[in-house]
Formats: structure tokens, C-alpha cells, sequence
């Protein structure tokens, strides 16, 4: 599958012609795509603009309940008081009241399923460092900037409209990959499409999702719709090994969001596959050895190099060895000495190690002298510094 075509300052390029996959055109103000398995972003619209999340930032709260959960700080039989200003809240709820005490394990999936603006307060004031829900959304903002969410700030727990409490579609995609690698235990609530909660609200018993029941491989996570931030939806399917993550948000209707979800999700799979590029432990390249007992070294991927392309792209790929060479003896097996870098057409470049497959000792005697000759020979044959 490699062929090298030239040698440079300690680079090789290898192999070249891909064909692009079209691009998805949508209209949604926001979106991205990640496929999950390669870490390869599909399409990024605005992707890390700060825009009202809705209801989608309940997914925040729920990382944080999850995280509660498995620290044992919270329990899933724990019974939680209902405030006055957690009932207060109108939109999407569980219609819990000051009477109620709510078991944890009603309370998430009544934040997932039925999207519960009065069950995240429960949580949050439960969890909050202060007791407030002022003070959990403070908690949000400061976790998700540790999570690697830059461009999020809460002023609630549930998304309803606050000046300030914004996310990128960047970010939910961050987030939804941690819920999904960090929790699969708790995962598969995101995929219930019916919870019936004491029999309160037979109009609110309903998942939003549009997908889950397409027979697409759709799991999750969480829709959201303001007048202010539109339809959205952080959704995740799952097909064979492949796992992709997208975000949507500032669709214009519910039928609207529905339709691009779905096409997504095709287009993702469709278009899109997975090719091994190089195998562990087989070298891609070799690498000169200064001083060694070996004049060089393979350099060998850690493990198989699976790549997402195209459909289209057949066999072939552009990628780059690129290494600091001469490498120094000695060497140990498995010392990083330089990457793979692929770039695939129209999609983001990968950086991936290298590292030597054997163990390479220092040279001996006869090898410094030989080295040295060498050197020599070669300043010679170059003639005097400026020589023309």
C-alpha cells in the first residue's frame, strides 16, 4: 500500500490520490461530526461558536449526577427532596411537587427520557457546593472547562433561557463522547424511548429523539428547542464497529431537525469507511542510525493504523513519514522516534507515533572510527566553505 516517492530532510511521502466524499450541506446554524472510532471530524459548521444549548446542556448536569453516582456521593435508591424552586419551573417536567421525595435512578431517567427541567434542579441542588442551583451551574462551567469544553458557561442546570449560559456544538460533541466512554453503564438509559413517572403526565412520557426508532443504530443523547436556540439535537449511532457522534442546533422545526438528524447519520456511514494503512509492529520506514551497531532502524506503528476516507478514495492516501534523523545510538524497541502523519482529502490531518521495532546498541570502536572517516571523506569532497 506504501511506495516511497522521495527522501528529504529525514521525510518520506507516500503514496498520493484520494477522491472526497461530497460534503453534507446543512442548514442548521451549528454543526459537527465526529466519527468516534478514528476521532475524525466529519463536517464543523460554526462548530465552536457559543450558542444557546437549550436543553441539550442537560447533558451536563447528567455527567456531573453520573460522576456523583460512581463516587458514591450520590446512590441510585437516594431519595431527593423537590424545592419550591425546582417545582417552580414550567416547559418539559416531571411535575414533582414540594411533597415529593424522588428517587435518584426516576430523577435521571426523567432528565433523559422526559427531559425534566424540574428533575436537573433537584439534582443540581442536591450536588451544588453552596445548595443552589446558581452555585451547581458555576460547578458545570468550572468541570466542562476541565473536560476540555471551552466555550460553554452555565447559568442553570436544565438550558432554560439565561443570559450567558451558552455551549458550541464543539463542545456538546466533547461532551457526548465522555458520556458514552467515561459511563457505558449508565449509556443505555439514553436509548429509552418511554418513561412513565408515577403516572403524572401522560402527555410527557415520550423520548424526543426522532431516531431511535429508525432502525439506524441511533443510542442517544439528548434533543433541545428554545425560541431563542431553535431545534437541536446531540444525537450518537452505532453501525458494525463504527460509532458517530454529531450535533445540530438552530434548525428551524422539529420536522426539519428530524430530517437532517436522520441524513446525517446516512451520510456518515454511506459515505465514510475504515481502511487499516499499516500494521503494528511492520515498518513503515526506516530511519539512518548514527553511531549504532545497525546503520538503521524500522520505525513500526504501535498498533494497526486504522484511517477513516472517503468511499471513494480506493487504496491510496497521502501520508508522510517524518522523523529527526540521523537517530542516536543506542535505541530501545519502542522508543518514539517520529510519526505518521495522514491527510486524507478534505478531512483533518492525523499525527501518529512511530517507534523503533528492534533494539539498536551504541557502535563499537571500528564503528566510531569508520563514522569518522566518513565525515571526513564527505567534508572533503565538499570542498572549502563557500566553494563554488
Amino acid at each position: 500500500m506504501f511506495s516511497t516517492l522521495r527522501f528529504a530532510a529525514a521525510s518520506f511521502a507516500l503514496i498520493v490520490s484520494t477522491l472526497s466524499a461530497a460534503a453534507f450541506e446543512t442548514t442548521a446554524r451549528a454543526a459537527y461530526v465526529l466519527d468516534q472510532s478514528t476521532g475524525t471530524v466529519l463536517l464543523a459548521k460554526n462548530a465552536d461558536e457559543p450558542v444557546p444549548p437549550a436543553s441539550m446542556s442537560k447533558l451536563m448536569t447528567l455527567y456531573v449526577a453520573f460522576e456523583a453516582v460512581r463516587d458514591g456521593r450520590l446512590k441510585l435508591d437516594e431519595r431527593l427532596p423537590v424545592s419550591q424552586h425546582a417545582m417552580s419551573y414550567k416547559g418539559s417536567t416531571m411535575f414533582l411537587n414540594t411533597q415529593d421525595r424522588v428517587k435518584v435512578e426516576d430523577l435521571l431517567r426523567g432528565i433523559i427520557v422526559l427531559s425534566g427541567n424540574d428533575a436537573c434542579v433537584v439534582i443540581a441542588e442536591a450536588l451544588s457546593p453552596d445548595g443552589t442551583e446558581a452555585g451547581f451551574a458555576r460547578f458545570m462551567t468550572e468541570r466542562a472547562e476541565l473536560l476540555g469544553m471551552t466555550n460553554s458557561s452555565f447559568a442553570n442546570s436544565n438550558g432554560w433561557p439565561a443570559v450567558g449560559h451558552r455551549m458550541s456544538v464543539h463542545d456538546l460533541a466533547i461532551l457526548a463522547n465522555r458520556l458514552i466512554l467515561d459511563f457505558p453503564e449508565f449509556y443505555p438509559l439514553f436509548a429509552e424511548t418511554e418513561f412513565a413517572f408515577d403516572g403524572r403526565a401522560p402527555s410527557n412520557t415520550h423520548n424526543r429523539n426522532p431516531l431511535l426508532k429508525l432502525g439506524i443504530g441511533a443510542d442517544g443523547l439528548k434533543t433541545g428547542h428554545t425560541t431563542e436556540a431553535g431545534y437541536g439535537l446531540v444525537g450518537s449511532a452505532r453501525q458494525d464497529d463504527r460509532r458517530v457522534i454529531f450535533v445540530l442546533s438552530g434548525l428551524d422545526s422539529n420536522t426539519k431537525r428530524a430530517e437532517e438528524a436522520e441524513a446525517i447519520v446516512k451520510w456518515s456511514f454511506r459515505q465514510f469507511g475504515e481502511k487499516t494503512i499499516a500494521k503494528a509492529g511492520t515498518p513503515v520506514a526506516h530511519a539512518r542510525v548514527w553511531m549504532g551497531a545497525e546503520p538503521s532502524i524500522g520505525l513500526v506503528p504501535v498498533e494497526d493504523i486504522t484511517v477513516l476516507l472517503p468511499v471513494l478514495a480506493g487504496d491510496s492516501i497521502t501520508a508522510e513519514v517524518v522523523y529527526t534523523g540521523p537517530v542516536n545510538a543506542p535505541i530501545q524497541k519502542g522508543q518514539v522516534l517520529g510519526e505518521l502523519v495522514v491527510k486524507p482529502d478534505d478531512l483533518p490531518e492525523l499525527r501518529l507515533p512511530l517507534v523503533a521495532d528492534r533494539n539498536v546498541a551504541a557502535g563499537g570502536f571500528l564503528v566510531r572510527v569508520r563514522t569518522a572517516a566518513n565525515l571526513l571523506l564527505t567534508q572533503f569532497a565538499a570542498g572549502p566553505e563557500g566553494t563554488l
